[in-house]
């Protein structure tokens, strides 16, 4: 299975997501943000598939914005929905 991405438009929300999400002992690491996803924040975090509803769900119950989780995949172009 691949890896999935969360974007950001602002770093200030990037880093509250991380503590966010760190705190609820969920494993994501921070990356540079492959341009092919977003423009807008510097920061990323993957992170693995079994993890993505949890981290959605934590997030949003948090009140943390985020721009979208993606797929990631070697050399795609494509985005995916929020």
């Amino acid at each position: 299975m691949g890896t999935y991405v969360i974007t950001f438009e602002a770093t200030s929300h990037a880093l509250r997501a991380e503590k966010v999400l760190k705190k609820a002992g969920l494993k994501v690491y921070a990356i540079p943000t492959p341009r092919h996803l977003s423009s807008n924040c510097g920061i990323a975090f993957k992170f693995s598939p079994e993890i993505k509803e949890k981290v959605h769900s934590c997030l949003t119950e948090s009140n943390c914005p985020f721009e979208g989780i993606f797929p990631l995949e070697k050399n795609s172009q494509s985005k995916s929905t929020r």
